[in-house]
């Protein structure tokens, strides 16, 4: 072999491992986000053993899909990292992948159809890729449906796998009569060799079709038999391990273990199929093993291998999770900053389910926040060191998810969401500074409540109970506008502008109602400055509840050229919104009246 025919090997297989990501990149564009949706949801069933039949099902048709058990397996990665799935869930989907990942191989034995016949001779690899690139050219130019340029996608990339499994056995071909050719190859039917080499050029190219294919290509000279194929075909099934070992790094204990078990399943096959054959081999002996194979027979080989040690390991799902369990010394217990695992970049795959995570991550620092404002308002009355170390644990949580979140969500693939998941991404982009700053303004009254303390400072018995009433609108506005996002509730969000200027309104009523109390010596200068501090960041968190509100109202009405800045969350000449105001404005505002006698009609 000279260094052209290298030059044409190298780009053979470069052909072929192009046309085989391509091929499946649009294969899963094609499919949609409906295939991480199966994986995510349909991996449970009340019985163990028929959810393990499901995974296994999906696994198996999830890859035979996208055409790579590496890739199902990397989104497992994720999901696990993330807490979406379970380990038990998991473990059948990766058994099944491997079955799922055998269909590249029995794709290309087509190359062993007969002559003779013009259907089996233009179905032969080397026609089908000219008509399937020429085909998938004419539809990628001429049309502007995105379905049909996925369809035109799928035929390109199957075609290029087709010219680089053609370009590679013209390089073989020539090899067929070399006699250091053979001999080179009988060295490989040594067990130990064989599963050697398989292992390592897999491990390198990352891909076990790919390996196949290969082996396939090199079977049309004519010197692979059964026993170089079958030790070499083990190798390989071993050596797809490394992608998935290399993608498990920096993720958590739980997505190791799936790392773990998918290499603990190829291990026990080939250590199953090593042993079991080669001890027949070695005894009896195997009728038929020194004879040469074809592209169909090593297809075989390679998906016997799969099924049958998928099947086999199958029932034992649990016991292997158990064993990855000790092996990595997980507890099963989650960890402090296990809630952002969930913003795992290998779901970054599979946007809507990244997207999903981020929803699910808001949720929290949600809760978090209301947990804040409960914990600062219980300071005003009664400060407590603990209390405060508590809010200030979850004001660092808040910051955290408002950091984290914004890096992660501008990395989502806009273009593999729909409309409505596009304007999701721009509503929580928007939002989460707004909840983070809810989050800042509660940490402004924890403060305030702790000079209160440490300077000895008491309200007003009226100071007080108008500080009650306005916590009480505001915790209540702030309720609406993070369940409305949380929740997706528009009804709620249309009620958080009357609320906020009912806030407003109370806040400057409180001060005119404290400037009277101060000038007739009823309260003090140092519980006035106090007061309106806490008064003044209860404003801030109603207003910035309304641009929360503001931007779940610009999502759902679909309008984007709704202005946030200016607009209102509904007609506020509408009779609904004025009866609103009008329930609130006595809900609210008259009890504060009634606190301090102020004269009928006086403006405030």
């Amino acid at each position: 072999m000279d260094i052209i025919s290298v030059l044409q090997l190298f780009g053979g297989v470069g052909l072929f491992l192009f046309g085989m990501n391509l091929m499946g990149s649009y294969l899963k564009k094609l499919a949609g986000s409906g295939l991480a949706k199966m994986l995510e949801k349909l991996t449970t069933s009340k019985k163990k053993g028929v959810g393990n039949i499901k995974g296994w099902c999906l696994g198996t048709g999830v890859t035979a899909i996208i055409q790579s058990s590496a890739a199902t397996t990397m989104m497992l990665l994720g999901f696990v990292n993330a807490g979406i799935m379970q380990i038990g869930q998991a473990i059948p989907v990766v058994l099944g992948a491997n079955v799922g990942s055998t269909v590249t191989a029995q794709i290309l034995r087509l190359g062993d159809l007969g002559s003779g016949n013009i259907i089996l001779e233009l179905l032969k690899p080397s026609a089908l890729a000219s008509v399937l690139i020429g085909m998938g050219a004419f539809i990628h130019m001429f049309t502007k449906d995105k379905k049909l340029k996925n369809i035109s996608g799928i035929l390109l990339g199957l075609g290029i796998l087709f010219y680089g499994m053609n370009a590679m056995e013209k390089v073989f071909e020539p090899l067929s009569s070399s006699a250091k050719f053979r001999s080179f190859f009988t060295s490989f039917e040594n067990p130990l060799v064989g599963i050697l080499v398989g292992l390592v050029i897999t491990a390198i190219i990352q891909s076990s079709s790919a390996s196949v294919g290969i082996l396939q290509a090199l079977s049309a000279t004519g010197t692979i038999t059964y026993a170089t194929a079958v030790p070499i075909i083990i190798g390989q099934n071993i050596g797809k391990c490394m992608t998935i070992i290399l993608g498990s790094i920096g993720a958590n204990k739980k997505a190791k273990r799936v790392a773990l078990s998918y290499l603990i399943f190829n291990i026990i096959g080939a250590l199953l199929f090593t042993v079991i054959i080669y001890a027949v081999y070695y005894t009896v002996g195997i009728p038929g093993f020194s004879h040469v194979v074809n592209r169909g027979n090593i297809a075989n080989i390679h998906l016997g291998f799969n099924l049958i040690t998928s099947m086999l390991l199958l029932p034992f799902s649990e016991k292997l999770s158990e064993v990855t369990g000790k092996l990595t010394h997980d507890s099963g217990e989650n960890d402090q900053n296990s809630e952002f695992n969930r913003l795992d970049e290998r779901l970054l795959i599979t946007p809507y389910v990244a997207l999903e995570q981020c929803q699910q991550l808001i949720v929290k620092m949600a809760e978090k926040v209301t947990d804040n404002f409960r914990l600062a308002k219980s300071l005003i009355d009664r400060y407590d060191d603990s209390v405060f170390e508590k809010l200030e644990e979850n004001e660092a949580f808040i910051d955290k998810c408002e950091t984290s979140l914004s890096g992660y969500i501008i990395h989502i693939d806009r273009k593999k969401l729909s409309a409505d998941e596009k304007r999701l991404v721009l509503e929580i982009l928007n939002s989460i500074g707004d909840i983070e700053r809810l989050g800042d303004h509660m940490v402004d009254i924890a403060y305030a409540s702790r000079d209160k303390h440490e300077e000895d400072v008491s309200f007003s018995e009226a100071g007080a109970e108008e500080l009650e009433k306005i916590s009480e609108a505001v915790i209540y506005t702030m309720e609406n506008a993070m369940e409305s996002f949380t929740e997706n509730d528009t009804s709620k969000a249309y009620r958080v502008e009357p609320l906020c200027k009912i806030v407003e309104k109370m806040k400057e009523l409180i001060k005119a109602q404290h400037i009277e109390r101060l000038q007739m010596g009823e309260c003090s200068i140092q519980g006035g400055v106090i007061l309106l501090d806490i008064i003044s960041a209860y404003e801030r968190i109603a207003a910035h509840s309304q641009n929360i509100a503001l931007h779940v109202i610009k999502r759902t009405s679909g309008d984007n050229d709704f202005d946030e800045m200016h607009g209102h969350l509904g007609d506020i000449h509408s009779e609904e919104y004025k009866a609103m105001y009008e329930y609130y404005e006595k809900k609210y505002i008259e009890p504060v009246r009634e606190f301090k006698n102020i004269e009928s009609g006086k403006e405030v």
